[in-house]
């Protein structure tokens, strides 16, 4: 009798050490407290300054077979200019990520430093699936009953025309339904009214297109006061109003630490606890960090590529968009 062995190829994730406001520590403190448990399908290849990387695994170890350290002699600093930085430092451990990203290296890419070079890095280096007419990221969104909602665009795209929005909303589908594992995601318009009809004109003309998509689950507009509670999975709109309302939402912990507020609610508002948001609308997975990413958010961040490699999420995006294109050409 022949007994059939399955294997879960080996995950490469790639990490920028040396990106964030408390790099190399917290990334190499959040790669052990990730390797710790999941040192078998995954394997870490950490990408910035050997030596700095070494004396720190010294006090935090990580298994020698679950990583590989990349040596690069620059950094990205925060305050430069995107492009000219990525030009001018091939060396540096964001160039460097994209690079092993690009050549198939690694599967997915991390990095919590300059959030301007990760997109220049995403949309030339790896570039966009087809079909695609802007990527997008997003945020999560702790709602009431403790579950967590999607808010996209938050920033990437500040001035954006119906046909980006219509797009938005399917990727913002794709990743809730994949990574959230949400079931047939419900997917709001932000708007000033609840009706057919309200809004400025992007919201007017965006309206229709929602409703006829087919590939998502529409409930039609959402409100302010709907985007805390458990109305709308996917909330879309454009990247001004979404960085204004993830602002606004980040500052709620803030306030409750100030006023030592001790209220689950309020603890679930620490962004920090669900690491990095994805590059949505990329072929591969990149996935970026705030700036003030401690260890539980390197861990999260992991976990998050880790998943959009095994649901094949960005293949499933290509598949989803397509098959858009496909009913265009007939």
């Amino acid at each position: 009798m022949e007994f059939l062995v399955y294997f879960t190829p080996m995950v490469k994730i790639g990490l920028d050490m040396m990106g964030g406001d408390f790099a190399p520590l917290e990334a190499v403190k959040g790669t052990a407290a990730y390797l710790s448990k999941h040192t078998d399908h995954v394997h870490v290849v950490m990408i910035g300054e050997e030596a700095t990387i070494l004396l720190h695994l010294q006090t935090h170890p990580i298994p020698s077979g679950s990583y590989t350290i990349v040596p690069t002699t620059q950094v990205i600093e925060m305050h430069e200019h995107p492009t000219k930085a990525l030009k001018e430092k091939q060396d540096s451990s964001i160039a460097v990520g994209f690079h092993l990203l690009a050549s198939g290296k690694i599967d997915a890419f991390i990095s919590a430093g300059n959030t301007g070079a990760m997109m220049v890095g995403a949309l030339f280096s790896i570039k966009t699936i087809e079909g695609i007419s802007r990527p997008t990221i997003g945020a999560y969104i702790p709602r009431e009953d403790g579950t967590l909602g999607l808010l996209v665009d938050v920033g990437l795209n500040a001035d954006c025309k119906p046909e980006n929005l219509n797009q938005f909303s399917i990727l913002g589908s794709l990743f809730a339904e994949h990574i959230l594992e949400i079931e047939n995601p419900k997917v709001g318009l932000v708007n000033i009214g609840e009706e057919e009809g309200k809004g400025n004109i992007l919201a007017q003309a965006t309206y229709p297109l929602l409703k006829e998509n087919t590939q998502i689950n529409f409930i039609g507009n959402i409100e302010g006061r709907d985007i805390l509670m458990n109305k709308a999975d996917v909330m879309v709109c454009e990247g001004f109003t979404g960085n204004v309302i993830l602002k606004m939402a980040e500052s709620v912990y803030d306030i409750s630490k100030r006023r030592n507020l001790n209220d689950e609610h309020f603890e679930r508002f620490n962004f920090e606890s669900y690491g990095g948001v994805p590059v949505l609308g990329v072929a591969k997975p990149v996935i970026i960090g705030h700036g003030i990413s401690g260890q539980t958010a390197f861990r999260n961040m992991i976990d998050i590529a880790y998943r959009m490699n095994q649901t094949n999420l960005t293949e499933k995006i290509a598949e989803s968009f397509k098959t858009q294109i496909d009913k265009v050409l007939q």
